[in-house]
């Protein structure tokens, strides 16, 4: 079976990525600059440069997004032209991506002017600077998450999101489409794209081109919302199980107490893992069914396997064999 492919972390991304992509979210609009869209932000914090506009560099994190609020602006306001002039040109000529007002603030021409001049773009946002500094850098840590792919399908059963890992033509969509007939969700399908957020969660999604959609061999290519519903199809889900397909053999090892519990590393982060033999008459989407449950309980202290050896074992201490 195919493991993910490596590992992609991005190491950058563009204002104009940044800025389009969350524009609306942000509340944000372009007043100047616009021949820096393509300016790099290097890093995913943002930053106050309530000492940079006083003209103190040191240690000035210039890779970053540089938000200025209502303190800073009204600092600057207080300078004389000159002076102001002077500070935002030392400013802007540290080789920022880009600068952020918050709150609506009103920006005087002379400042466009520098922008436009240094090619660093001037974007304005309606919230407050803790908003958007918060939103912002929540978003940014998306865009700088690592991330990989996997050739799975993944679904969500009853808020346990399960990736389902097998050979090509084990039967992973076939037990997907089961499994939402039974009222469950379709996450992803054929190819899922895995993101590690904030260095803990593993989320998954799909691609753009085929969310919602599903192949399944003799019948071709199926409208997952347009069959069952809309709530059929689940943009994203948390990655708490993984469970691998193989062909069953005669003689192959198979988990009969549940005690060992297994665990599939993905991006470094290590999930929960079953491996369930496939043969015919089975009722995979079931099993699937059940293993999800299990997670759930697991997951809420509760461990059926576990509990069932403790109390085998409290039966044989107390010499009550012969009612096992």
């Amino acid at each position: 079976m195919p493991d993910p492919a490596p590992a992609v972390r991005p190491e950058s991304v563009s204002v104009s990525e940044f800025f389009h992509s969350y524009r609306e979210m942000l509340q944000m609009e372009l007043l100047a600059g616009a021949e820096g869209l393509e300016n790099i932000i290097s890093e995913k914090s943002i930053n106050r440069p309530a000492l940079a506009v006083t003209g103190y560099f040191k240690e000035f994190a210039n890779r970053r997004l540089q938000l200025l609020g209502a303190g800073e602006m009204a600092y600057l306001m207080d300078q004389t032209p000159d002076l102001r002039q002077s500070l935002m040109e030392a400013v802007f000529s540290k080789q920022i991506p880009a600068v952020v007002i918050s709150r609506g603030l009103q920006v005087e021409e002379s400042l466009k002017r520098l922008a436009d001049k240094h090619k660093v773009p001037i974007i304005r946002t309606q919230l407050k600077s803790k908003d958007f500094s918060a939103e912002a850098t929540v978003l940014l840590e998306e865009k700088f998450a690592p991330r990989t792919n996997m050739h799975a399908t993944m679904v969500d059963i009853r808020g346990v999101g399960v990736l389902l890992r097998g050979a090509s033509g084990v039967g992973k969509s076939e037990c997907a489409l089961a499994l939402i007939e039974r009222g469950h969700s379709l996450v992803a399908d054929d190819f899922v794209l895995i993101t590690l957020i904030g260095d803990r969660e593993l989320q998954g999604t799909s691609k753009e081109l085929n969310r919602g959609y599903m192949e399944c061999r003799g019948i071709g290519i199926i409208n997952i919302a347009s069959l069952f519903g809309v709530r059929a199809v689940r943009r994203e889900k948390r990655v708490d199980l993984v469970i691998s397909f193989v062909l069953w053999q005669p003689g192959m090892d198979e988990e009969r107490s549940g005690l060992e519990v297994e665990s599939y590393e993905i991006l470094g982060r290590k999930v929960p893992h079953m491996t369930i033999p496939v043969r015919p008459g089975r009722d995979m989407a079931r099993l699937v069914e059940v293993a999800a449950m299990v997670q759930a309980l697991r997951g809420m202290g509760h461990d059926s396997a576990k509990e069932f050896s403790d109390r085998l074992i409290q039966f044989m201490s107390r010499g009550d064999q012969n009612k096992v």
